[in-house]
Formats: C-alpha cells, structure tokens, sequence
C-alpha cells in the first residue's frame, strides 16, 4: 500500500492510493489537494531569525530530521508505505538529505523540485567574486551569527553541498523530477537545478511554453508547472507537453 486516497489508475481499473508532502521554501503550503491527493504539510528551518514567520533558516541536515519525523508520523496515521515529495527551492533539495543520509529512500516513491538549489547557487555570481576577494567567509560568519546556517549550504561550492552529492545525486528506488525555469535568478546558474543519474528527469519549462514568463518565485503558481507536477504524480505520461496558460509571476 502506498497511500491514503484511492485513484483510478490509467489504463485499468485497479486503484493506487497517495499521500504526498509538499514544501515551499519552509513554509507549508496544501495542494494540489483539489486534484484528489491527501496533501501534508510542515514547516522547519526555524531559527531566532525567523521570528514565528520565516522558515527555512536553520541547519538543512536539521531540517531533514524534522522531515524524517513527520514522514513517519504520516505514514503511520495513513498505513501507507511510501510518500511523493514535492518542494520548491530549498523544500525541493532538502529532502534529498533525508533520502540520501537518513534512510528516506525507503519512503519516498517520487521527489519532484521546482526551482531547487540541489547543486546551490552562485547568486548571479556574487558567491564567486566573494571567494575571490577573500570575503565570502566573512560573509558566511555573518549569515551563522544572525541565524541564517542555511543560505552558507545553500552556496554553490559549500562543504555542505559537496559531502551531500560526493556519492552521486540520485539514490535507487526513488523517482526524480525537476523543474526549472529559464527567468530563474536565484539559482543560478539554472542547470544546478538539475540531478543526474537513476530515474532523473530535468524540464526546463521554457521548452515546453516559450512564453512563460514565471521566475523562482513563482513556480507555485504557474500553470504549466502545476501541470507538470500532477503528470509526475499520476500518469506520468511520456512526452507530456502542459497547457501553456495560467503562466506565475515573474518574481
């Protein structure tokens, strides 16, 4: 059993049951909920930065045992045996420290990003020239004093992000889909996004829909992307191709 719901698989009559978690940067949002899934949510990454409101701050190892914990506890309310994941920027690398490092594999069937920082970010190249001049470590010594560890792991290049991946990017058993957008300007370059290897798939979504204009932002609220998120969760059709309406922000 892998769920709460029952849904009718395509091509039969035989039922396949979801619980899916979804992440957006720490904070917790609930959908797509209207599509028939039983959605979970949670925040984590509180630290005394974040002041009740801004999430995603703290140690992001530690923020995948907080993951690892609310798994279970999903899991064992539901009976189900496995959950789809699916998180925006830091919510979609995070678990890929659950996964990899806290037996997670066993657990999570589909893990689709939006916009994450797998592979971190050079922030438009400002991490680089901080190494450069010799000041990114200044700046990192800030950013832990003021509570904020997980913009440091987040940095292209960090010792966080080179142990996390030493071993390959993907794990067997677990289905990978990302999504990125071309407008993207906090990842950056936006091919870090992507993870290689197992079951992996990489979209950029200006492939798909020229026009969409939607930035990091903004995937939660693009419509082509929305679509491409129920496909990965349900049919999973090959070659599926979205709507091209509804397009985010471009924020």
């Amino acid at each position: 059993m892998r769920a709460v719901r029952r849904t009718p698989e395509s091509g039969g009559d035989r039922a396949r049951d979801d619980v899916q978690l979804r992440l957006r940067g720490g904070d917790a949002r609930a959908d797509p909920g209207d599509a028939g899934y039983c959605v979970y949510g949670f925040n984590y990454g509180e630290t005394s930065a974040s002041f009740g409101r801004v999430y995603g701050l703290g140690d992001i190892a530690e923020s995948a045992r907080t993951m690892s914990a609310f798994v279970d506890r999903v899991l064992a309310a539901t009976g189900a045996a496995e959950v789809d994941v699916v998180g925006g920027s830091q919510g979609g690398m995070m678990p890929n420290y659950y996964i990899k490092r806290l037996g997670g594999a066993a657990k999570v069937r589909t893990l689709v990003g939006l916009a994450p920082t797998n592979h971190g970010t050079t922030m438009g190249g400002l991490v680089d020239l901080g190494r450069t001049l010799g000041v990114l470590g200044l700046v990192n010594d800030f950013l832990r004093l003021i509570g904020s560890p997980a913009h440091v792991q987040q940095e292209a290049g960090s010792d966080f992000q080179e142990a996390l991946f030493a071993d390959g990017d993907t794990v067997p058993g677990v289905r990978y889909v990302t999504i990125a957008t071309a407008h993207d300007t906090t990842v950056t370059p936006l091919t870090n996004s992507f993870l290689h290897g197992g079951d992996s798939t990489n979209i950029l979504l200006q492939d798909l829909c020229p026009d969409d204009p939607v930035s990091h932002s903004g995937t939660w609220f693009d419509g082509p992307i929305m679509q491409l998120v129920l496909n990965a969760l349900g049919p999973d059709e090959p070659g599926f191709r979205p709507e091209c309406t509804g397009y985010g922000p471009s924020i």
